[in-house]
């Protein structure tokens, strides 16, 4: 299991407000160890400035020193364009020493605006890493990203670079010189480029998708180590930018014998969010010190930032054999949906929706929200032995508005909304949404004795509010048991989901719930806009697994997902699936009073099944079912 740490200190390099080359990013930095200092070379960009008649923000290449690897100091332009083939930038630097000398492989401009022709590689060759002794255009097509290896491979100098990244299809492959001046040989190239297919390394999982080349090769005993960019969705934006891994034979590094499932990285602290090009984290640099990969990225294009995660395990997790699974997805009941409005009910005959369950006395008891035509929520219910099919609903509600908070004097949505109902010792707790109409949704509290729900004897206590007054806090749900004594209570506010521990439930006045954020929305991902649990979190042997539902940004539609929380420590979010386990397909998700979306409310395991009840399109019940080991499998697989 691969376990990546962000290092405290992020971001270790950000720009230098006092230098005008460096003022607006400092990014994507590679690294070599050179005696007792770490030595980075990075991407600088300038603040504003005419240059060669255009107003631009101008690339140069900084460099900088440090003793841990942390703390860099001394730093200095390094390179910057003085030829034609470079006259408008350079970027993106990667630094091999080979011998006693150092090859800074980097992205030349020749135009600008720069396109595809703009962009190639070049190299500058130094003997101190004080000046530039030689400097040479290497490719003569589009190419970034070129690394040298630290070492010759069966004789041959050898390099990696990314063909085509700006006129896709793009590639990682490889190109391997007899004498190091072919690196820079325009015949060399020419005659490679005709066939460079033959070079490529088989990194691509979709043809929607780009990969490119990261940080310098590094050298482990079981392979080259090679750390890449994976871009999802990069001909259908929005595009999802993450860090991959692939272990590359030693002698043949064309050949892939391991590589990561899954990305060690993506965007989700507040600097690889914001910045000059937000939500994109890019791995420039890499070394192997103590057992560990200490990784260098740039994140949001404009700071460096480091990483750190055990080689060993990373190895191991690259190259043991993964069992074929089926994707991690729910199925349906044929017979969907088990509950539709009933237009003889007057209370339930526009919508019957976003339902929560619980398992007691044999029976699945469906607890699911029902609405008149006028817009009032109150809660209906009905049961199940199978748990697929409906065996008794009843013609009233079992729970309505009672209370100001909760009442409407017009007609309009108001009422009892999306409760999710949780067992602790003998009490049923059920939380629900309290809307008067008027004032922002809040979290309402209502308890009912175990005897008292099975006798259907529906002794529910008075209601409470719980959550701060003048907020919007919905989607709320106890944890089936306590944690060091503690009520553990998760809730949504600010879109996305939080968790309070209580040690009582006198809320009011002084006390509502508050708490931490656990699980936040992710940029350029199918939850993206705002995110809410779904039903009472279930204990498996890895951890509480949280179903959450989630909404895009971009299509409006809303899904679900799973993430992995720690036993005791539940704010700590262990892993998290990144495709949706649930999405809108079917008629009764994708037409009623809100097309595009399955909301679910209750989740039920039973003989190792999930059974996940939700509401489709705002309008009726629907269940699911899904193997709970292969979940838990793909959600440790992560952690």
């Amino acid at each position: 299991m691969i376990s990546v740490k962000r290092s405290s200190h992020n971001p270790v390099l950000i720009p230098e407000r006092d230098n005008s080359w460096e003022k607006t990013a400092a990014f994507n930095g590679s690294v070599i160890r050179d005696g007792e200092l770490t030595r980075m070379v990075y991407r600088a960009m300038s603040s504003h400035q005419i240059h060669h008649g255009h107003p631009m923000l101008l690339s140069t290449i900084g460099i900088a020193d440090s003793a841990d690897g942390v703390h860099f100091h001394n730093r200095r332009r390094f390179i910057k364009p003085e030829k034609e083939w470079e006259k408008f930038g350079c970027e993106d630097p990667r630094i091999t020493k080979l011998g006693d000398t150092y090859y800074i492989l980097y992205t030349g401009l020749s135009g600008y605006p720069p396109g595809p022709d703009h962009i190639k590689i070049a190299v500058a060759i130094s003997s101190d890493l004080e000046t530039i002794d030689e400097k040479y255009p290497v490719t003569t097509f589009n190419a970034k990203a070129g690394a040298l290896f630290p070492e010759k491979i069966n004789g041959k100098y050898t390099m990696a670079l990314t063909v085509h990244t700006d006129r896709p299809p793009a590639a990682i492959a490889l190109a391997q010189f007899d004498r190091i001046e072919q690196l820079w040989s325009k015949e060399y190239w020419d005659l490679w480029y005709q066939s460079y297919q033959k070079h490529v390394i088989d990194l691509q999982r979709s043809d929607t998708d780009q990969v490119e080349l990261g940080a310098v090769p590094l050298k482990t005993d079981q392979g080259w180590l090679l750390i890449h960019a994976y871009i999802g969705n990069y001909k259908t934006p929005p595009m999802t930018f993450g860090i991959e891994a692939a272990l590359l034979d030693l002698e043949d590094p064309q050949k892939v014998i391991g590589r990561t499932r899954h990305p060690m990285l993506v965007p989700r602290e507040y600097y690889e969010m914001y910045g000059e090009v937000p939500n994109v984290i890019f791995p420039s640099g890499g070394l192997i010190e103590n057992g560990e990969l200490h990784l260098y990225y740039g994140a949001a294009d404009t700071t460096v930032c480091l990483a750190t995660t055990n080689v060993s395990e990373l190895l191991e997790s690259m190259t043991k054999k993964q069992k074929a699974q089926e994707p991690v997805r729910f199925k349906r009941f044929d017979n969907n949906p088990i509950i539709s409005p009933n237009p003889n009910n007057e209370w339930e005959a526009r919508n019957t929706f976003n339902p929560t369950a619980i398992y007691l006395d044999n029976k699945f008891h469906i607890l699911y929200r029902a609405m008149n035509e006028t817009g009032v929520s109150v809660v209906g219910y009905a049961a199940s032995r199978d748990g697929l099919h409906i065996d008794e609903r009843l013609n009233k509600p079992i729970y309505t508005p009672r209370e100001p908070f909760e009442t409407s004097d017009s007609p309009g949505f108001s009422g009892c909304e999306d409760a999710r109902i949780t067992q602790i010792d003998d009490t049923l707790y059920m939380t629900y949404t309290a809307f008067d109409g008027r004032n922002p949704p809040r979290v309402a509290l209502s308890t009912i004795s175990v005897d008292n729900f099975i006798s259907r004897n529906w002794a529910w206590s008075k209601p409470k509010l719980i959550s701060p007054p003048g907020m919007m806090d919905k989607n709320c749900c106890f944890l089936p048991e306590k944690i060091s004594g503690k009520y553990i209570i998760f809730h949504r506010l600010e879109n996305h989901i939080w968790v309070d521990a209580s040690a009582t439930l006198n809320f009011g006045e002084n006390r509502w719930l508050e708490g931490s954020g656990v699980l936040k929305p992710r940029p350029n991902s199918w939850d993206s806009l705002k995110i809410g649990i779904a039903s009472t979190p279930i204990k498996s042997r890895a951890g509480w697994v949280l179903f959450y539902h989630g909404l895009s940004q971009t299509d409006g539609q809303y899904r679900v997902g799973a993430a992995l929380l720690d036993f005791q420590d539940i704010d700590n979010v262990l892993a998290r699936l990144s495709d949706p386990v649930l999405e809108p397909e079917t008629n009764y998700e994708c037409s009623g009073e809100r097309p595009g979306t399955v909301f679910p409310c209750g989740a039920i395991l039973k003989d190792g099944l999930v059974y996940m009840y939700y509401g489709g399109a705002d309008t009726f019940t629907a269940v699911a079912t899904l193997d709970f080991n292969h979940l838990v499998d793909e959600l440790s697989q992560r952690v």
